[in-house]
């Protein structure tokens, strides 16, 4: 009877992956369930949590909020009004009119999102009988350039300066402060044309990002990619390996049952299948980086296992991300014992090729 060390040693060690997939499948043979645990939790660690990373660690690339974009907004800013000295409304219209991406620089000096100040500017043009400028029209101005309308000009040049002069908004309640009680508006214009000219302290710098959050900006608007971050790595490997599949969602769960008899819902991220149909593997994502998070989502995992015996051992497999996981004994321990070893990260995903059936699927559907 093999030891728990030598079943470990041998499931690490094994030269393949679907080596290593037949070592696992020994494990209930050579070992009662009381050691079943144990062996799992070791397997992870030792094989498995060093290629997980820390997804916080990095954000997508986003050109719009990427320094070089936003230095050319701000020079063609500063330019313009003379390191925001020349501040009028007829300056500012001017400026927003000649380079609607100068509005960026703007709004980002109040320290508002695009839909409040798009909501700024319908309290300024109700004065005047007028329309406010969209948030849309706003993000599409300060993003691609586009043009805007003398009015709409007029009423955003009207409403930068209400709010820096203070005569917008008021004075705020008890307990509440103005958002442009900062650094760079509290004094109106003065204060961003003063920092303009002498630059901000390290300290001050340190402190609005501490105030509003390194990166938040570019992380919301990246949000969704984030979120679909390893499943679009997975369907760029079976896109360009010329792997048939199928990425599941919401919209097609009925057609999955109907068509592959896949009973658990919802369907697995992705279904793979071969040139007569059939389902030859089912893959499930999940990026976690909470421990507990990640346990709950490894019951996921015991779910679809049991799809898959019942579907006549259809092998399963997991893309994993984020470390959470790298808590083994009740999240990635079991998901290896689930998929039979069958998992992946970011890191090692190329190497998902290389396990049956997959080997056999490669260049056999064109995915153009």
């Amino acid at each position: 009877m093999a030891s728990v060390n030598e079943t470990v040693g041998a499931i690490v060690q094994a030269p393949s992956w679907d080596q290593r997939v037949a070592q696992i499948r020994l494990v209930s043979q050579r070992h009662g369930t009381a050691e079943h645990s144990r062996i799992f939790a070791e397997v992870a660690r030792e094989a498995y949590v060093p290629h997980l990373a820390p997804d916080f660690a990095y954000i997508h690339e986003a050109p719009f909020y990427e320094a070089p974009y936003f230095r050319e907004a701000y020079a063609a800013a500063a330019t313009a009004t003379s390191s925001f000295t020349v501040v009028d409304e007829t300056t500012l219209s001017t400026t927003i009119t000649d380079d609607p991406r100068t509005l960026l620089v703007f709004r980002t000096i109040l320290g508002l999102a695009k839909t409040e100040f798009a909501q700024a500017t319908v309290l300024v043009a109700e004065a005047t009988n007028g329309g406010g400028v969209s948030a849309g029209k706003i993000d599409s101005m300060e993003r691609n350039g586009a043009p805007a309308t003398p009015a709409q000009a007029t009423t955003i040049a009207k409403t930068l300066t209400q709010i820096m002069d203070g005569s917008l908004f008021g004075d705020p309640g008890g307990g509440l402060r103005s958002k442009q009680a900062k650094i760079d508006t509290e004094n109106g214009w003065s204060s961003a044309s003063n920092l303009a000219t002498t630059g901000v302290p390290y300290a001050d710098f340190l402190h609005q990002r501490h105030y509003g959050g390194a990166y938040r900006q570019v992380l919301d608007a990246t949000s969704t990619k984030r979120g679909n971050l390893i499943e679009d790595a997975v369907e760029q490997l079976f896109l360009s390996a010329g792997v048939p599949y199928l990425r599941t969602g919401a919209h097609d769960q009925a057609e999955i049952a109907r068509r592959f008899e896949l009973q658990v819902q919802p369907a697995p991220d992705f279904v793979i299948f071969d040139d007569s149909g059939s389902l030859r593997g089912i893959l499930e994502c999940k990026l976690v980086n909470d421990g507990g998070t990640a346990r709950d989502k490894a019951l996921r995992f015991e779910r679809l296992r049991g799809e898959s015996i019942r579907l006549g051992g259809i092998p399963l497999f997991a893309v994993l991300s984020g470390m959470g996981w790298t808590r083994v004994n009740d999240t990635l321990g079991p998901v290896v014992r689930d998929t039979e070893g069958r998992v992946f990260t970011l890191a090692t995903l190329d190497q998902m090729l290389t396990v049956a059936p997959l080997p056999t699927l490669v260049n056999t559907h064109d995915n153009g």
